[in-house]
């Protein structure tokens, strides 16, 4: 995939888990800018669809504008209602990776 325009289309992910760090933290939830590759990261000690929901407000929509896209696999906590709705609401297409192909995802 590729896109047209910087941070308008960008992929998400969850890396872990990790061998515990301080505060617990063993996941990381990260976000890749099609256009420029830029990556916001961040650690996490849990995943829930509320610490998506505040990552992707936070680190991408406040630094970066509303995008167009986000890409992301069909992990639980990026298909739930809540996190569905937030994206609906603010104009965002989710699109899903497929399961035979999540490279497809960065």
């Amino acid at each position: 995939m590729m896109s047209v325009w910087p941070f308008s289309q960008w992929g998400m992910d969850i890396l872990g888990p990790f061998p515990p760090a301080k505060g617990q933290l063993k996941f990381l939830l990260v976000a890749i800018d099609y256009f420029t590759k830029w990556i916001e990261a961040c650690p996490l000690a849990k995943i829930t669809t509320e610490n998506v929901q505040k990552f992707t407000w936070k680190n991408i929509i406040c630094k970066f504008g509303i995008p167009h896209t986000l890409v992301t696999d069909n992990d639980r906590k990026f298909i739930i209602q809540g996190f569905e709705d937030f994206l609906r609401e603010l104009g965002i297409k989710h699109l899903l990776t497929s399961v035979e192909h999540p490279q497809t995802n960065g």
